[in-house]
């Protein structure tokens, strides 16, 4: 029995629909959030700790530092880095003093891992582009050709 292949135009419609989501990804979750990070970047400078860890790039931690003398919890925004901290390492964060829900730490505010995965998942989208735009070539150039 021969091993199952796909068929020209499910390949081909399979590229577009990874190209498509990759560039919607790109677009619309991961430039966004590495400009979020860049809103840091003039932000108050303060030593925290981690206050709770988890998947830092999908926004599951969050940061505990003092302003005026009150403790604040905020949260680090969607594409930080710093997964591989535990609870109550320290590291310096920036936030905006009109908005204590939210910091970025001092590494991640030129864009962190957001920018690094939105470059990677627009170059991906444009891989998968240029094969589909290949395959449309090659498959039409064999009809052409004949049996």
């Amino acid at each position: 029995m021969a091993p199952r292949t796909l068929r020209p135009r499910t390949a081909l419609l399979m590229s577009l629909v990874l190209a498509l989501l990759l560039g919607a990804l790109a677009i619309l979750v991961m430039f966004p959030a590495a400009q979020h990070l860049r809103s840091f970047q003039d932000g108050e400078r303060v030593s925290a700790t981690l206050h709770r860890d988890g998947s830092c790039m999908a926004g599951n931690c969050q940061v505990k530092f003092e302003v005026d003398g009150q403790p604040v919890v905020a949260d680090l925004p969607v594409g930080s880095g710093g997964g591989k901290s535990s609870v109550g390492d320290r590291m310096i964060v920036r936030y905006q003093a009109d908005d204590l829900q939210s910091a970025a730490r001092e590494d991640d505010v030129e864009g962190g891992g957001a920018a690094v995965l939105a470059l990677m998942s627009s170059g991906a989208a444009v891989f998968f582009l240029v094969l589909s735009v290949v395959g449309v070539v090659y498959g039409s150039r064999q009809r052409h050709q004949g049996p």
